[in-house]
């Protein structure tokens, strides 16, 4: 089934019992059993909840793996990914990242004794330079948050294999429409849902997809035994927005491009960082100042945390998103206080060029 199709009708799409061409909203906490010791594939909704089923069935169908998991949160899944890891574990870390995945790392896992380096994983000798024999995993986003760096997960995928670590890739920005890293040999991928998957700034959620039976067996085990899972409302909004999953990055990566072509030509703009698809884009102004007041200034635009909405979204990352980053280390990433974040939404591109221009002229 191809792709645009898939994010109608793949995983369970339906209701058999009434025919119903959305899942239901099972809004319940437990099951009536037949008799002691069976039951009909439920009986508590923390391990598992036939709309949540649905979507994790549905989230590995478009990642093209095994298993999918709903957690309450990116971080949640997140997280829950890292407690696959004991006391004296090392991991390597992308190391421009989502400001909330450095702090968990940073803040709450070594407290747990398990040790991380960060790296420029787009440059694959100082990837494997990193490499420990504690080492067990490598963390990537591709592209990275804010910078928009890219990291070649076929590559990666084979130094992870040649070492016998996991390798785990944060698909947020390019979703499965783009980039299917379980395709390239990556072992575990993981999703704010919140962002592109969800579209419309209305749910939180994360999403984790493998293809190892025996990394599923492990991530039941804890999303059952740690409790972060996502409600049956938030999974059916998460599978209502994927339905327009295609559409949405269509349209956003063609505003988004056209953006980029604009921006080239704006005398404030100093330099631009921009993969070549998607739509997140970051630009650097000639100054401080001059990035707020354009934060300031726009109308439509929202002066917002988050991504991946229908609305475009702006940001300034070191003030925002990655303000739990320390000054010295973001500064030295080339996370600047001049550094803006846009997520283009699926507007009429020329408004939001204009809403931009109001704040750069």
């Amino acid at each position: 089934m191809n792709f645009d199709s898939k994010v109608i009708h793949g995983g369970i799409s339906e209701d058999e019992t009434t025919g119903a061409v959305n899942v239901p909203i099972y809004q319940t906490s437990t099951y009536r059993q037949p008799e002691v010791g069976k039951h009909k594939g439920f009986e508590y909704s923390r391990t598992k909840n036939p709309t949540r089923y649905a979507l994790e069935t549905l989230a590995a169908e478009l990642e093209g793996g095994l298993t999918g998991f709903a957690f309450a949160s990116g971080l949640a899944a997140l997280s829950t990914v890292l407690l696959l890891f004991k006391a004296g574990d090392h991991i390597i870390l992308s190391d421009d990242v989502y400001g909330g995945t450095f702090r968990v790392v940073d803040k709450v896992f070594t407290n747990l004794s398990i040790s991380y380096t960060s790296v420029d994983t787009s440059n694959l000798d100082l990837l494997e330079q990193a490499i420990k024999a504690e080492t067990k995993a490598i963390f990537i986003e591709s592209p990275t948050n804010p910078l928009m760096k890219l990291t070649d997960l076929r590559a990666v995928a084979a130094l992870g294999k040649r070492y016998g670590l996991l390798t785990v890739v944060d698909n947020t920005f390019f979703t499965p429409y783009l980039q299917r890293p379980l395709e390239d040999g990556i072992d575990i991928v993981i999703h704010s849902a919140t962002k592109y998957l969800g579209g419309h700034s209305d749910v939180v959620g994360g999403l984790v997809v493998v293809n190892h039976p025996d990394l599923a067996e492990r991530l039941q085990f804890l999303q059952n035994a740690v409790g972060a899972i996502l409600g049956p409302q938030d999974s059916w909004l998460l599978i209502r927005g994927i339905k327009t999953l295609s559409l949405r990055m269509e349209k956003s990566q063609e505003n988004a491009k056209k953006i980029v072509e604009y921006l080239k030509n704006m005398k404030k703009v100093s330099k631009i960082y921009y993969p070549g698809k998607g739509s997140m884009i970051s630009f650097e102004l000639d100054s401080a100042e001059s990035a707020r007041t354009l934060l300031n200034q726009v109308k439509m635009i929202a002066l917002a945390e988050s991504l991946g909405g229908v609305e475009s979204l702006i940001s300034l990352p070191a003030a925002m998103t990655h303000a739990s980053i320390p000054k010295e280390k973001r500064e030295a990433l080339g996370i600047k206080d001049s550094l803006v974040r846009l997520s283009v939404g699926i507007e009429a591109f020329e408004d939001i060029i204009a809403d931009i221009e109001r704040g750069l002229l």
